[in-house]
């Protein structure tokens, strides 16, 4: 029997219910998880505002990449916490369907700003000399506003062709949030048209600037190879290194879901690995440009060495 969507008023997220004993520990761990995402990004997004000496293209691309993962975190792990302290589980049609196109837009747009931020990287060690100039402002928040506008209408479009499926009786997702794999299992008849048009998008979303990276990187690779001074070298590698170890993050971590068969892995198990590109990237993210960026870490203890000075001038002043 096939039930039309608009029977539908909500879902149950069985989330981690599989798991009751663990559920005050898996609420723990998020909540940590969530809030520590929160600081390291707005420590990112107040540094490369405040420090002058982060005014420029590199830091511009990170503090919108920070913008980005708030945002990201924001839309699934409120709700997962939720889900996890109540005995009430249920999502709203209407919630899903705009949880799911915020997740999927924002997750296209991190991928064509990582690929910006690549090719960011490519015009400061390829074409040092006309760094600024290629560089300019408007061409910087073109790129950014670009990242943010391609996926839109993709994505919006993915997200009608589910929540206009016919599913059956069982609301049940088992997931933690609305992501198309446990949607799909939902829906009566075959999906594989909606398996391959989400094929489709992740190679237009994903793989595409994915392959602009690695372009990038090819070139970066050649050139630095062929600087004379070892220390110039390392230098270059160095300004790399921590976009590089971002990309893997978050590619790393998507692969296993969205670009191997269904058939090679469980909902439970796809639950379990959505962990790793929905939760971990946006609180690593933060931590490798602070641990590995010097010219960040200086400027993070500049604005700590300055935040007291100006809460007692303005407590004074009050």
């Amino acid at each position: 029997m096939r039930v039309n969507t608009s029977t539908i008023d909500n879902f149950w997220l069985l989330g981690f219910s599989s798991l009751p004993g663990l559920e005050g520990l898996f609420f723990s761990a998020f909540l940590t998880t969530f809030v520590l995402t929160l600081i390291g990004n707005a420590c990112i997004i107040i540094v490369t505002m405040a420090d002058q000496t982060l005014h420029n293209p590199m830091y511009f691309f990170l503090r919108n990449l920070s913008y980005l993962e708030v945002c990201y975190t924001s839309t699934i792990i409120p709700k997962m916490l939720q889900n996890l302290l109540s005995e009430d589980k249920t999502m709203s049609f209407t919630g899903c369907a705009f949880q799911m196109s915020v997740f999927l837009i924002t997750g296209a747009a991190e991928c064509f700003l990582l690929a910006a931020m690549a090719y960011d990287r490519y015009v400061a060690i390829c074409r040092p000399l006309h760094y600024m100039l290629i560089m300019n402002k408007r061409v910087c928040s073109g790129l950014v506003t670009a990242s943010w506008l391609t996926g839109i209408p993709v994505q919006l479009g993915q997200t009608f062709m589910v929540f206009t499926s016919y599913f059956c009786d069982a609301n049940e997702i088992n997931h933690f949030f609305c992501d198309i794999p446990a949607l799909l299992h939902l829906v009566c008849g075959d999906t594989s048209i909606n398996e391959q048009i989400a094929l489709v998008e992740v190679a237009l979303l994903a793989v595409i600037p994915f392959a602009l990276i690695l372009m990038s990187y090819m070139h970066i690779a050649t050139t630095i190879l062929k600087m004379p001074s070892l220390e110039g070298r390392r230098k270059a590698f160095s300004t790399c290194s921590s976009h590089l170890m971002v990309v893997a993050v978050f590619y790393g971590s998507g692969i296993t879901v969205y670009l191997t068969p269904t058939s090679s892995h469980t909902p439970d198990a796809d639950k379990f690995l959505s962990l790793f590109y929905t939760v971990l990237p946006p609180l690593l993210n933060p931590l490798i440009y602070s641990l590995r960026n010097r010219v960040v870490q200086v400027a993070l203890g500049k604005v700590f060495l300055l935040l007291p000075q100006f809460c007692a001038t303005n407590t004074y002043e009050n």
